[in-house]
């Protein structure tokens, strides 16, 4: 594992078409991870299997012009280098139709799905500055509730491609607590705003 230097002073703003470009560098020729473009909550298992790669590209592009914020960038400069995709639950098909990770009660809550850093920036604590910032974003639409999938780290380290939806200790970092677990690997965590 290479050691990383922490960025001194990391931005962060929400995805608006303005910064499409910037995403679509970050996430690179290969959507992030085998042409998800992060729609693999949005859909069916399916329809995101017909649509990897540019048609998946293409329905975030839809997304995104059409004026909903999916999530938020981190920036290194003017470089985007994070990724935190935060949205009102229901947003996320795949979620609420989860047996694990279905609704914990009746609250309104915001889910974070997803995370995506370059691999310049990975293991120096931007999950959990963007954490913050997708609280933040939460915060200024009126959400009360933010709450996390991750994954519940095991001895030894595990590939990046599987720890998208987050580590819980990265979590707990940010101040979320665990609310519910069905899975030994996958705790649902919840931050609750004033």
């Amino acid at each position: 594992m290479s050691i990383h230097e922490p960025l001194l002073d990391p931005a962060f703003f929400p995805l608006t078409p303005d910064r499409w470009k910037d995403f679509e560098a970050l996430f690179g020729s290969r959507g992030a991870c085998g042409g998800c473009w992060c729609m693999w909550w949005r859909l069916s298992r399916s329809e995101f299997m017909l649509s990897k790669g540019e048609k998946n590209r293409i329905a975030m592009k839809r997304l995104v012009d059409s004026g909903e914020v999916p999530g938020i960038l981190a920036y290194d400069g003017s470089r985007a280098v994070g990724w935190c995709a935060v949205a009102p639950r229901e947003s996320y098909g795949l979620l609420e139709r989860s047996r694990i990770l279905s609704r914990v009660d009746d609250q309104p809550v915001w889910s974070i799905s997803c995370f995506f850093v370059a691999k310049t920036c990975r293991h120096c604590g931007l999950t959990v500055r963007l954490l913050h910032a997708a609280v933040d974003h939460v915060r200024t639409r009126g959400g009360k509730i933010v709450e996390g999938y991750p994954t519940e780290s095991k001895p030894g380290r595990q590939a990046d491609a599987f720890v998208y939806t987050g580590l819980a200790s990265a979590f707990r970092k940010a101040g979320f607590i665990e609310v519910l677990r069905r899975s030994e690997t996958r705790p649902i965590m919840r931050f609750h705003l004033d």
